[in-house]
């Protein structure tokens, strides 16, 4: 078995400085340049931590990167609606009016930060 000291996991983005301005001011994470080329490391809300690393041939991910754990869904969802975000829309999910999925497991809406990568807010 693998001994291990720690775990994080990360995902790309094409301009650290705008990731971590994001991340940061529009997300309320904790961020600090980790002085790695670029490296951003987000301090997660009950421990835990994600790296976001540049490149340069960045595309967006196609699945869920990061899951932020919420009170409310609907509070989040109009919360982040003041900074401008909108919740996607997936063809054939139940979404609601407001772009949650209510009813089918946790509540939950997802969203996209600049770089096109997928987020979501969850009721946790």
């Amino acid at each position: 078995m693998l001994t291990t000291t720690g775990a994080f996991s990360g995902f790309s983005v094409s301009d650290p400085e705008r990731a971590r301005d994001f991340y940061g001011r529009v997300l309320g994470l904790d961020v600090e340049d980790a002085g790695m080329g670029g490296i951003t490391r987000l301090s997660l809300p009950g421990g835990g931590s994600v790296i976001l690393y540049p490149k340069e041939n960045h595309e967006p991910a196609t699945y869920t990167v990061l899951n932020l754990e919420v009170a409310d869904v609907g509070v989040a969802i109009r919360e982040l609606g003041e900074s401008g975000l909108e919740p996607i829309r997936y063809e054939g999910m139940p979404q609601d009016d407001d772009g949650a999925m209510r009813g089918h497991g946790p509540d939950i809406a997802w969203f996209t930060d600049p770089f096109g990568n997928i987020f979501s807010v969850i009721h946790g």
